[in-house]
């Protein structure tokens, strides 16, 4: 009889899974002490939670106190945690909300499908989504319009408050500007910067420029609210600030519908409040720096605008340091008794060693405009009318019949939704079947909705610079040649300089076209 010897089975020793790299995120939306407790309740929560499970790894909490969460780009921790993600320092991403992860639409959705590209999922607890495993973005994309919604009722409701406040006098400033701080109640003066103030005042009145006095303070190594350097920007907006004679001035900014603060040029009501605190400035005082200022800024043709500088000299905002990439400042040399004006690099002037592009004359400039303006006028018909005709011939043609197809899919694309849905509806196909094509339509019609927007984007840039070769070629074909600068011709032109070196610039003319010429 034949011998049967049973094997035991031995079990092999499996590699262990590597455990999943779980991080959490949390956001209080003020600073004040209530917020930060619950922060701290919300950091012993995640904590606890992810380090009871055998199978994760706690790869940490990030949280960013005081912050808004109507922008991802102004939240440092969320940005460092999506840095880690793409490091492969986590796997997988725990918060409480959506409002707590983002409360703008576009933002939210644009979170997710960047950590989803890195295969990196969120999950939101408030709503029990996991994002590795939906379907689709519809749902989440309807709870983050719940959420944008709430934060602009919010934003509304606080707005309206605000400006109750403000109509009452009974606002309450708790940023304190630079020679100030707030005790609680009121405005106070800070003394020793009260001095610095008083000083900047004086010496604005003596005749001193804002830019030697911010380097007096930063040579004297006077400290400025924040502790960093002193510009001529900072030294002007304390002698413009209307709290140094103890008036407030409401509403100086205001929020738009996309959560963009704006200066209020008058797009809002402004409330003054006289004499809510006590003063650092005699009004006399104010009154007279203000004439000053103002009476420089008409000298020099300068704008009270946000765009103040780009029309104070016809060369001011167009020329760019080809090594660098910073603007040119216009300075006035001398040498002997002649004087001239010249362009130098800002960032030349301000450290030699980062940039070496020196100096170079507004003539020299002006001459290699009026050099090129002539080439073009001499030699238009053989420069600028056959490309004017090869760029009207490629630019709407092919990128015109796509855009017509693709709207003819999105009709499709629509009609086979409909259809979809009305499927379901009558119970001819189940929910699973549903979503996933429903899905695969919705992704197909993302798609060209994208592809027609690039194009339309790219046909307005092609017609724009067909617009400006054809002013240019007009003006070439009738103009005589230029005996010197002209202001309006270069303006009419001309988009940027860029300085490649004392020898040579590129002029990039609105037509597209980038011509170099020598000086």
């Amino acid at each position: 009889m034949s011998k049967i010897t049973k094997i035991e089975t031995v079990n092999q020793l499996e590699n262990p899974k590597a455990k999943l790299k779980v991080a959490a995120y949390c956001r209080v939306s003020t600073a004040s002490d209530a917020q930060l407790e619950s922060l701290e309740t919300q950091k012993e929560h995640y904590e606890n939670y992810i380090s009871k499970r055998a199978e994760w790894e706690y790869a940490g909490l990030y949280f960013d106190e005081g912050i808004s969460g109507t922008k991802a780009e102004i939240r440092p921790q969320l940005l460092q945690l999506i840095a880690d993600c793409k490091a492969k320092k986590v796997d997988f991403i725990i918060t409480k909300s959506i409002s707590r992860f983002s409360r703008n639409t576009t933002d939210c959705l644009e979170l997710v499908r960047t950590l989803l590209d890195i295969n990196v999922p969120v999950y939101f607890e408030k709503e029990n989504i996991n994002t590795g495993s939906m379907e689709s973005e519809l749902f989440l994309s309807i709870l983050s319009s719940m959420a944008e919604d709430e934060s602009a009722s919010i934003a509304a409701n606080i707005s309206w408050g605000i400006k109750t406040r403000f109509k009452a006098g009974t606002f309450k400033l708790t940023s304190p500007p630079y020679g100030y701080r707030w005790d609680g109640k009121a405005l106070v003066v800070e003394p020793k910067e009260a001095l610095v103030v008083k000083r900047i005042f004086t010496e604005l009145l003596a005749g001193k420029g804002a830019y030697t006095i911010a380097k007096n303070l930063n040579a004297e190594r006077i400290p400025t609210f924040r502790k960093v350097k002193w510009h001529s920007g900072t030294i002007l907006g304390i002698a413009t600030n209307e709290k140094y004679v103890g008036d407030v001035l409401l509403q100086k900014t205001y929020t738009d519908s996309q959560f963009n603060k704006h200066k209020n040029t008058g797009q809002r009501d402004q409330y003054l409040v006289k004499d809510d605190h006590e003063a650092i400035i005699s009004r006399s005082t104010f009154e007279a720096v203000t004439k000053i200022i103002r009476q420089h800024a008409l000298e020099k043709n300068i704008s009270q605008s946000a765009k103040k500088y780009t029309n104070r000299y016809t060369l001011s905002g167009k020329l760019i340091c080809g090594q660098c990439g910073a603007t040119l400042k216009r300075r006035i040399h001398t040498a002997g008794n002649y004087k001239y004006v010249a362009w130098c690099c800002s960032t030349h002037l301000a450290n030699k060693e980062k940039c070496s592009l020196l100096y170079l004359e507004d003539a020299a400039i002006k001459g290699a405009f009026t050099t090129l303006i002539n080439k073009l006028i001499f030699a238009h018909a053989v420069i600028l009318k056959p490309l004017l005709i090869t760029l009207k011939a490629t630019s709407k043609d092919a990128a015109l019949l796509k855009i017509k197809e693709l709207q003819t899919e999105l009709l499709r694309n629509t009609e086979q939704r409909e259809t979809l849905s009305t499927l379901m509806a009558q119970g001819y196909i189940d929910k699973i079947i549903y979503t996933g094509q429903a899905n695969e339509l919705l992704r197909q019609a993302d798609n060209a909705k994208n592809e027609i927007t690039a194009l339309g984007s790219s046909l307005t840039g092609d017609n724009c610079k067909i617009t400006e070769l054809t002013k240019l070629l007009r003006y070439t074909e009738k103009a005589s040649m230029l005996m010197q600068f002209d202001d309006a011709v270069f303006t009419d032109f001309v988009e940027k300089i860029i300085i490649k070196n004392r020898q040579k610039v590129t002029f990039v003319l609105k037509c597209g076209l980038s011509l170099t010429e020598r000086m």
